[in-house]
């Protein structure tokens, strides 16, 4: 059995593809059960963020053509069109990239916090429908203690940036002034209480959290003084919104071409600044026609995230020496199982043979026999049964030069006898 990851990214597929590939929350336990079922998966956990679509799974040979397959056939998308997107690792490529993931140098935020979050509760939901065992279960252990590692030792995440960050520092450079501006936030998830706080601190004049859940859109709001609303409300208050940033978990989107603009024509067309953080998308593409609408996709903010990345680079490059070193780490408890499952074989085949010569040995007992005799006879036969196999491949290494099975015998057995010959 074999790690594998295959997936895509904001790197590699744009928003149009990864909108078509996402998971919704509601829908993962049914993937997780369906990709389980198919030939050849043992093992999977499903990724999927605004910025990725991952399947970790563990696999045996010839999984990957089975998962990249089932990628698009899951969400009813032909393979010809997902494939040139996707990429794969397997082995010690996909513990690097794992740990790479978990530590946020994928991202593209440089070093952001959110994806650890996000993976771990990824993991927590496959554990939760048993799709995860032996293998899995070690592997995102391990990336969530080397991504506490790299925080710790490392300046990673020092720097205030983020999606988050980004989207509220060009919000910056279209009004001068926030104080004097509302935002609307759309969603209540990690993403939207973290872009509140930086407009909080930004002195934002007023802040309305929308949101499915009202109860959670309370949360967010009571602690920067906004208020809360439903999704179903914001038509009512979206003439009021002078910057508007959305990221929910819906299937479809929650704010269309039509609602905004009704909202420009109350706000007399003045400006709205917005920006779409989720996918699939929360804001029809449409809109970004509208005269007096700046809108913004997760794409879009990839110029603005640059400029805070220069403070992480350094700190990258260690926290890449520290994910290299346990990979590694990793690699190896991987070849212990391999050692393991030689030694469990070897024990039982040494096991089947003792308790057949034992029972041999218990016969000529009962039969009367003299206990020294049979103990001579005991001795002797296990001791041939156990180095017949052994000795066998040893002579034929030996008759067909086979130096390097000589040596190993050697150490394996702790011999001491001497260099073997090399053949001529």
């Amino acid at each position: 059995m074999k790690l594998l990851i295959v997936g895509l990214n904001h790197k590699t597929a744009p928003i149009e593809v990864r909108e078509r590939l996402a998971f919704g929350p509601d829908i993962i336990a049914g993937a997780l059960r369906d990709l389980r079922g198919r030939e050849g998966v043992h093992e999977a956990v499903v990724v999927s963020t605004c910025n990725r679509t991952e399947l970790y799974c563990a696999v045996e040979d010839g999984g990957e053509e089975t998962v990249r397959h089932w990628l698009g056939g899951f969400h009813g998308v032909e393979h010809e069109r997902v494939n040139p997107f996707l990429y794969a690792h397997a082995g010690r490529d996909a513990v690097t990239h794992l740990l790479r993931v978990a530590c946020g140098l994928d991202s593209m935020v440089l070093g952001e916090p959110q994806i650890l979050g996000q993976v771990k509760s990824s993991f927590q939901t496959a554990t939760d429908c048993t799709a995860t065992g032996k293998l899995l279960g070690r592997l995102f252990q391990h990336a969530f203690s080397v991504a506490k590692t790299v925080r710790t030792d490392t300046a990673i995440g020092s720097s205030p940036v983020s999606v988050a960050f980004a989207a509220v520092s060009l919000a910056r450079q279209i009004f001068s002034d926030l104080s004097k501006q509302t935002a609307m936030l759309i969603g209540a998830g990690e993403t939207i209480e973290l872009a509140a706080r930086h407009l909080h601190q930004n002195g934002v004049g007023r802040i309305i959290v929308a949101n499915r859940t009202v109860e959670r859109a309370h949360e967010v709001a009571a602690q920067f003084d906004g208020f809360a609303i439903a999704l179903t409300e914001i038509a009512n208050h979206l003439a009021d919104a002078d910057i508007v940033i959305a990221s929910t978990a819906s299937p479809l989107p929650v704010l269309g071409k039509g609602t905004v603009e009704r909202a420009l024509k109350k706000r007399k067309h003045r400006p709205m600044f917005m920006v779409d953080i989720a996918v699939p998308r929360d804001i029809e593409p449409e809109v970004g026609t509208l005269d007096d609408v700046y809108l913004y996709t997760i794409d879009d903010l990839q110029g603005v995230i640059d400029e805070g990345l220069r403070s992480r680079q350094a700190a990258a490059v260690e926290a890449e020496e520290i994910v290299t070193f346990h990979s590694e780490e990793f690699m190896a408890w991987m070849r212990s199982l391999d050692a393991a499952n030689v030694i469990q074989d070897y024990r039982q085949r040494a096991e089947l043979l003792r308790d057949e010569v034992l029972e041999r040995a218990k016969r000529q007992l009962d039969a009367g026999k003299p206990a020294a005799d049979v103990l001579a006879f005991l001795a002797h036969t296990l001791t041939n049964k156990l180095l017949h196999a052994p000795s066998t491949r040893l002579r034929q290494a030996a008759r067909e030069g086979d130096a390097e099975i000589l040596e190993a015998a050697n150490e394996l057995f702790a011999l001491e006898l001497g260099r073997v010959a090399q053949p001529h």
